[in-house]
C-alpha cells in the first residue's frame, strides 16, 4: 500500500443495525470448531440474518479465533453494506496478513465511512512498514483522535518495534494525559531496544505507580542481566507496600536464578504460596528453574511433582535440571517417565536429553537418542542437537568421531557447536584439530574473548609461545576485552560477589586469611597447586592475580568464615571452573566437612567428602 487517502468531509456515519436475538448470538459465541461455526451460519441464513453486520461481525469473529480467514473474507464479502463496527472486526481477522487489514481500510473510507476509536488500535499493529505506522499515525490525528490515550498507547509500542524511540517519545510527550499502559509500555520499549537507563529515568518520572509499571522495569533490569538493580527495586516495591503479582514474582525468581540466590528465591516462592497467587505453568516453570540452577533438586522436584497438570516446559526444565546437575541416568529415567504421561517431547526436550548423556559420559544412550528423536518422535535434528553430540563424543576423547559429526551435519556448524569440539581438543591435546577449529570458531565470532582464549591456551600447552602471542595481539588490534570471572555467594540473605584477587568487600582481610588457612590445610593432606591450567585462568581473572586467589576460592573462603562446619556452600561462578580450584573444592569439602556446591557457566559441581559428582568428568 502506497498511500492511504480521505476526505473527511464527505464521510458520513451510519446507524447501526439492531442487534439479532441474543440466544443465537451466544449460540455463535460457544462455537469451538469450524463445522460447528457453520452450522449456525447456516441457520442465521436461514432466519434472514445473513445481511445483519452485527451478526455476522460473531461468525468474522469466531472466524478469527479459529485462524480461517479466508472463510471470514468470504463472509464479509457477501455482505452488502458494512458498517464501520463490522469493518473493525475484519480489520482483527487480518491481523495476520498486514496487507490486507491496510487494504480493507482503504476500501472502508472509500465506501465513506468514518473510523472509530475501536480502529486504529488494532490498525496501528497491523503495520508491518514504518511508513506505514506513519500513515496512520497522521489519521489518527486528522480524524481527532489525537488524544486518543488507546490508539497513542499503540502507536508508541509499534514505534518502538521498529526501533523509532524518538518518534515513539515524541509521541508519549505530546499526550494529554498518559494511562499506566502508557508509562509501562514506554519503559518496556526502551527496555526491548536496550537502553536500560533511560527505561529507569521514565520509570523515576512516574508520580504514581502500579504493579504492572514496577514489574516492567524490575523485568528490564532482569533481562539485562542487572539482577542487583532488580533487587535493589524490589525492595523499594515492598517497602513502598505494592501489592507482588505472578508477573513480578516470576521476573524476580529469574533474577534469583541469574545470582544464585536460593533463600531470597524460596522467600518469594513461600509468599505465592501464602498470597494465594495463582502457580501458572509459566510461573511454576520459572521456580522449578530457580531451584535447579540454585542447587536444589530435591525442592525443585518437590514443585514439579505438585503440579496438577505438568506441560512440556515443565518436564523440559526439570531434565535440563538434571543434565546440568551430572544426573545422566535420572533425566533419561525421567524423560521415559515423560513418555509414560503421554506428553509429547520437543526439540528442547532432546536437547535436554542429549546434554545429560554429554555429561555424564553415556556415549552409547546418546547415540541412542540421537537416532531416536527422528525414528519415533519425527524431531529433526538442529544444531543444538548436533552441538550435544559432538560434546559427547569430544569428551570422551573421540575427536575423529566428533569431527566426523561435524562434517556429516546438513547445516553449517554454528559457534556453539565447534566451541564444544575446542574446548575438548585442549583437554586432550590435539593441537592439530584445535588450531584449525579456534580458527573457525574466532571468524564465527570476533567479538568473544573466550574463543582466543581457549586457542591462545591450546598453543600454550603445546609450547608454541610465538603462537600466543599472536593471538593475544589479534585480540588487542580488534579491541577484544576477556570477559571478568567472577564468583558468588548468598550468605544471611545479601549476595556478596568476589573477583579473583579483589580486596572491595568489608570483610576482604578476614576473608584473605581464611583463604591462607584453608589453602595451608588442604595441603596437609596432598594439594597441589594445578600450574598446568595457570595461563587458561589467570587469562580470564586477570593474569597478574595469584592462582590461590581465584573468585570461587575467595567465595568458598567467605563461606566457611560465615557458616556452621558441616553446612552447605552455593556458588555460581561465571565462568568454568578451573582444575586447579575444582581440586581444591574437593580436598576443603573433606577438611571442613562441607558440601559445597558450584554453578559455574556449563554445569553443577557437588564437593562432598573429597569426590566431585562429575567424577573430573567436565
Amino acid at each position: 500500500m502506497s498511500s492511504i487517502s480521505c476526505c473527511c468531509c464527505c464521510l458520513v456515519q451510519p446507524s447501526p443495525p439492531p442487534p439479532p436475538p441474543t440466544p443465537i448470538l451466544r449460540a455463535v459465541e460457544k462455537c469451538s470448531t469450524m463445522t460447528e461455526l457453520k452450522q449456525h451460519h447456516s441457520l442465521l441464513i436461514r432466519i434472514g440474518l445473513s445481511t445483519d453486520n452485527h451478526a455476522m461481525s460473531r461468525i468474522i469473529n469466531i472466524c478469527s479465533k479459529n485462524n480461517h480467514f479466508h472463510y471470514a473474507l468470504k463472509v464479509f464479502n457477501t455482505i452488502p453494506n458494512p458498517d464501520t463496527f463490522l469493518y473493525n472486526t475484519l480489520f482483527k481477522s487480518q491481523s495476520k496478513t498486514p496487507f490486507n487489514a491496510l487494504f480493507f481500510y482503504s476500501q472502508m473510507l472509500q465506501q465513506s465511512l468514518i473510523p472509530n476509536s475501536f480502529t486504529f488500535p488494532i490498525l496501528i499493529r497491523c503495520c508491518s512498514l514504518h511508513k506505514q505506522v506513519k500513515q496512520i499515525h497522521a489519521h489518527v490525528i486528522k480524524f481527532g483522535f489525537g488524544s486518543d490515550v488507546f490508539a497513542l498507547n499503540n502507536l508508541i509500542h509499534v514505534y518502538f518495534s521498529f526501533g523509532s524511540l524518538d518518534d515513539a517519545r515524541k509521541v508519549f510527550n505530546k499526550m494529554p494525559e498518559r494511562s499506566f499502559v502508557s508509562w509501562t509500555t514506554v519503559i518496556s520499549g526502551y527496555s526491548q531496544c536496550g537502553d536500560v537507563d533511560e527505561a529507569f529515568r521514565v520509570f523515576e518520572l512516574m508520580d504514581c505507580k502500579n504493579s504492572a509499571s514496577w514489574n516492567a522495569m524490575i523485568a528490564c533490569f532482569v533481562q539485562s542481566n542487572r539482577f542487583k538493580e532488580a533487587f535493589d527495586l524490589f525492595n523499594r516495591m515492598r517497602a513502598e507496600k505494592v501489592e507482588l503479582d505472578k508477573f513480578v514474582a516470576a521476573s524476580m525468581v529469574s533474577a534469583c536464578t541469574g545470582l544464585g540466590a536460593l533463600e531470597q528465591g524460596k522467600w518469594i516462592h513461600g509468599y505465592v504460596e501464602r498470597s494465594g497467587i495463582e502457580l501458572d505453568s509459566k510461573l511454576a516453570t520459572t521456580i522449578i528453574d530457580m531451584y535447579c540452577k540454585c542447587g536444589y533438586l530435591e525442592k525443585a522436584f518437590q514443585v514439579f511433582n505438585g503440579l496438577p497438570e505438568k506441560g512440556v516446559s515443565s518436564w523440559n526444565c526439570m531434565i535440563g535440571g538434571l543434565a546440568m546437575h551430572g544426573k545422566g541416568e535420572d533425566a533419561i529415567q525421567l524423560f521415559r517417565e515423560m513418555e509414560r504421561e503421554m506428553v509429547v517431547p520437543d526439540g528442547i526436550t532432546f536437547v535436554n536429553v542429549l546434554t545429560a548423556c554429554a555429561h555424564s559420559g553415556l556415549v552409547e544412550e546418546g547415540r541412542y537418542y540421537f537416532r531416536y528423536m527422528t525414528e519415533v518422535h519425527g524431531v529433526e535434528p538442529a544444531k543444538e542437537h548436533y552441538g550435544c553430540m559432538v560434546d559427547l563424543l569430544a569428551r570422551t576423547g573421540r575427536l575423529g568421531e566428533a569431527k566426523k559429526v561435524l562434517d556429516e551435519m546438513p547445516m553449517s556448524p554454528d559457534a556453539s557447536v565447534l566451541g564444544a569440539l575446542l574446548g575438548a581438543c585442549k583437554i586432550h591435546g590435539n593441537l592439530e584439530l584445535g588450531e584449525w577449529v579456534g580458527k573457525r570458531v574466532i571468524e564465527l565470532e570476533p567479538g568473544n574473548s573466550g574463543r582466543y582464549v581457549m586457542l591462545a591456551n591450546i598453543y600454550a600447552s603445546s609450547g608454541k609461545w610465538e603462537q600466543v602471542i599472536g593471538v593475544r595481539k589479534l585480540m588487542n588490534d580488534r579491541g577484544v576485552k576477556k570477559e571478568p570471572g567472577f564468583s558468588m555467594i548468598e550468605m544471611e540473605g545479601n549476595v556478596n560477589e568476589f573477583v579473583a584477587g579483589g580486596r572491595d568487600h568489608p570483610l576482604a582481610k578476614a576473608i584473605y586469611a581464611k583463604v591462607d588457612e584453608m589453602l595451608e590445610s588442604i595441603r596437609l593432606v596432598g594439594y597441589v597447586p594445578d600450574t598446568d591450567g595457570v595461563l587458561h585462568d589467570l587469562v580470564e581473572e586477570e593474569r597478574e592475580n595469584p592462582l590461590f586467589y581465584h573468585s570461587e576460592k575467595l567465595a568458598t573462603g567467605y563461606g566457611l568464615l560465615k557458616s556452621k562446619r558441616g553446612e552447605t556452600l552455593r556458588i555460581t561462578k561465571n565462568l568454568r571452573v578451573c582444575k586447579d580450584c575444582h581440586q581444591a573444592c574437593k580436598l576443603i569439602s573433606k577438611v571442613y566437612d562441607c558440601d559445597i556446591i558450584i554453578r559455574d557457566r556449563n554445569r553443577f559441581h557437588h564437593f562432598s567428602n573429597g569426590e566431585c559428582s562429575c567424577k573430573d568428568y567436565w
